[in-house]
């Protein structure tokens, strides 16, 4: 009976690691679907809406610590940010890009955690809003930091976004409503 205990929990360890690894790789995929805005060294992605998704199907802790392994990859040099924005390694975290990339992991978690198992649409959209609030906050205060300017900083790093991130909530609700209870259960 132990063995059998053991062998399962081995199973579902396993499971759990396979997803964080995924996780980090969807993000990075999604990375590189990159738009230049001009105007804006932000350029316009599908990473928001990837850790969204990323949050909502892994849950709150799963879902934080593949953004914590994304971050992880791109610390070490690998090359799964945004290739728009010329900074590599460590030094992408302190660039314009680095407060929304810091949020990933916290947005994930709040996702994953205001929307629970997946079965009522308004937990999933507030989590989702939640999380995109999160990923905004991050961005606008390393961007507040570099420009010493709240105004710049929304000028730059929110308001060219808003429209776009309108349709990846709505994506995002879509695909976790209708996935999020089978992913869950499976882990």
């Amino acid at each position: 009976m132990e063995r059998a205990l053991v062998l399962a929990d081995r199973s579902v360890v396993l499971k759990r690691a396979i997803a964080v690894v995924l996780g980090a790789i969807f993000v990075a995929v999604a990375a590189q679907v990159a738009v230049p805005i001009p105007g804006t060294p932000v350029p316009m992605t599908l990473q928001p809406l990837a850790v969204l998704l990323v949050g909502g199907l892994l849950g709150a802790r799963l879902g934080a610590l593949s953004m914590i392994l994304y971050l992880a990859m791109g610390i070490a040099g690998l090359p799964v940010f945004t290739p728009t924005v010329p900074l590599v390694g460590m030094a992408r975290l302190v660039g314009p890009t680095g407060g929304y990339l810091l949020a990933y992991p916290i947005a994930a978690f709040a996702v994953g955690a205001i929307s629970a198992d997946g079965r009522q649409w308004t937990r999933v959209a507030l989590g989702v809003l939640a999380g995109l609030v999160l990923i905004h906050l991050g961005g606008l205060a390393q961007l507040l930091i570099l420009t010493g300017n709240l105004s710049a900083a929304a000028r730059l790093g929110a308001v060219p976004f808003l429209l776009g991130d309108l349709g990846k909530l709505a994506v995002a609700v879509l695909a976790l409503t209708k996935l999020t209870p089978a992913v869950r259960a499976r882990l």
